[in-house]
């Protein structure tokens, strides 16, 4: 065992070596190399990678520039984002992927959202017979689901990747041993949080100093034990997560949490799959947009929007008629009424899924919307499709926080990943274990099993079950079956409105990429008011108008790539700390 340590350490200082070299060789090339440009926005014409953070941006965009594949750089991306932005994604937490094989023509998903352990019944958050609070069901172990996202990397790698497993892993491990610089986000999250981080045993050992004074931005940061775990799953696999030390080490931390601990077994960690998906795609103008199937809500809710508002010639109205706002809040309202009464996990739930979609029922829907009456004064609620038998639901009360990342990427022949990774709330449950957070990702699961009417929540809490989530990776194509967009958010229920307002503006608006990511948020989730970023003029020409409008932070993250023939560009959303870096 000594000597198999022994030997992992050398093989792992080797290939990090080994990778500072290669940079450095590139650094002082002898003849010219095209330039690379690495800002919030870039422009190529061979590869492109976005991200939430630089330094995992410039960790994708190394792998490709040694001739990796999309789904190398994104194991090298994503590996970075848990050491440096470990409040929103990493390997304590689950995601959805939208591939798009180049050769083959051929769009897959996966599936690696987190599971619920198997002793999980629907009064999972009750306490004293009434359903928990959410920050009391949130903290501690209750709330963990198996983390996907380890065992989604190894399986997308070993049907794709063209780099050694071993050597995705080296910058995060070397940037977890040397240090990194911590970045203003990551301290306003700390600063955020800090009452209940300071309670959280090595996460407040972690994100705190001895006298209690959490990071600030500017400081270096090091994290042994995240680099002992990359350590482990590069040298072994990712079966240690799921079945060895660092499973041992979940466990332990989810049963023996303070005040709540979980029921997730060792039987639970070893059999988590990630589940292949069919995509759910629909026409929209001359475009065909793509997303991701249930357990996600995301796909089908945004391709409902978009297939109400097929009908109308948004085009002509504009970005800055009231009317082209109250059309999209009204759509998305409706679309939300349907996620919310029936999407759920499809291997547990009787869902109409696509049926959702068909266009009897998507016109249905449309003949109700009224641009001349403002969102408050429609009684929406959920539909039922022509050719849908299955039971009626009741909408559940799942809360969708955003703690929440996206990556976009291109590789030279044309690859594509859009992957959406969480760990729900801002630092998930706030347990931490080898260097990492456990998500909190089983309070998307509705709290309560029965509606007023006693009528099932399709989203209840079940043993084995995914709980719904609102991630939407999206690609989007042209007649010809080109690619001609791909992007996706962070942002919770949200993401589903960031992602339609984006495909809208550039679509119909004709925007460039970046003025879209950069135009002011507005969305509705319910008939209740429309939401519209702070500091926006459009709240008063929406008020104006007659609609009731509720202005706030919408801290999204946004990250897409425009592609048209062999020219890229990649954006990142201002709002964060993202970066754009292509070739």
């Amino acid at each position: 065992m000594i000597f198999s340590r022994v030997i992992q350490v050398l093989v792992i200082l080797l290939l990090c070596s080994s990778v500072a070299l290669a940079q450095d060789e590139r650094a002082n090339p002898e003849g010219p190399s095209p330039a690379v440009t690495h800002e919030q926005t870039a422009s190529g014409s061979e590869y492109m990678v976005v991200t939430a953070n630089p330094l995992a941006t410039r960790a994708g965009y190394e792998i490709l520039n040694r001739g990796g594949h999309a789904v190398d750089a994104m194991v090298a991306a994503q590996s970075m984002l848990g050491l440096v932005e470990p409040q929103s994604s990493g390997l304590g937490g689950g995601a959805f992927v939208l591939y798009y094989d180049a050769k083959e023509k051929r769009l897959t998903s996966f599936d690696a959202r987190e599971t619920a352990p198997g002793l999980a019944g629907p009064f999972l958050f009750y306490k004293n017979g009434k359903p928990m609070g959410f920050k009391q069901a949130q903290l501690g172990g209750k709330a963990v689901g198996v983390p996907g996202v380890p065992k989604l990397m190894a399986d997308l790698h070993q049907a794709y990747g063209r780099k050694t497993w071993m050597e995705l892993f080296s910058p995060s491990i070397r940037a977890a041993e040397e240090g990194f610089t911590v970045f203003p986000r990551l301290e306003a999250m700390i600063r955020a949080h800090s009452d209940d981080l300071k309670r959280a045993g090595a996460a407040a050992d972690y994100f705190f100093n001895e006298e209690g004074v959490p990071l600030r931005a500017g400081d270096v940061l090091k994290n042994k034990a995240y680099a002992e775990t990359l350590k482990d799953i590069a040298f072994y696999g990712a079966n240690v997560f799921y079945d060895g030390a660092i499973a041992d080490d979940i466990i332990r931390i989810v049963q023996n949490a303070p005040g709540n601990p979980g029921i997730m077994t060792a039987e639970d960690l070893r059999r988590y799959k990630v589940e292949p998906r069919k995509p759910v795609c629909a026409p929209y103008r001359v475009y065909k947009v793509c997303s991701m199937a249930e357990p996600s809500s995301g796909g089908l809710t945004i391709l409902q929007i978009l297939g109400m508002l097929e009908g109308f010639d948004l085009k002509a109205l504009g970005p800055d008629s009231p009317q082209s706002w109250r059309l999209i809040a009204q759509a998305s309202a409706m679309a939300f009424a349907d996620r919310n009464m029936y999407m759920a996990d499809p291997d547990f739930v009787n869902t109409p899924g696509v049926l959702l979609l068909d266009p009897a029922y998507i016109q249905q829907r449309r003949d109700f919307m009224a641009a001349n009456r403002p969102l408050h004064e429609l009684d929406i609620q959920a539909g039922k499709p022509p050719l849908w038998d299955g039971p009626l639901y009741d909408s559940g009360n799942g809360i969708d926080k955003p703690g929440t990342s996206h990556i976009s990427i291109i590789d030279q022949d044309g690859n594509i990943i859009a992957m959406t990774s969480s760990i729900e709330s801002a630092f998930g449950s706030h347990l931490m274990t080898g260097g990492f957070l456990l998500n909190n990702e089983l309070t998307d699961f509705s709290f309560e099993p029965f509606g007023a009417d006693q009528a099932l929540i399709a989203n209840m809490v079940e043993g084995f079950k995914r709980p719904r989530s609102s991630m939407a990776p999206v690609i989007v194509f042209d007649l010809a079956g080109n690619p001609v967009l791909t992007l996706g958010s962070a942002g919770g229920s949200r993401i589903i409105g960031y992602v339609v307002q984006r495909i809208i503006s550039v679509l119909d608006w004709d925007m460039d990429l970046q003025q879209s990511v950069a135009m002011a948020h507005t969305i509705a989730r319910s008939a209740k008011h429309i939401e519209v970023e702070e500091k926006s003029a459009r709240s008063k020409v929406l008020e104006e108008n007659g609609d009731v409008v509720v202005q706030g932070i919408m801290n999204s993250g946004l990250t897409g790539i425009a592609i048209q023939g062999d020219n890229l560009k990649g954006v990142a959303d201002p709002r964060r700390e993202g970066m754009a870096m292509g070739r």
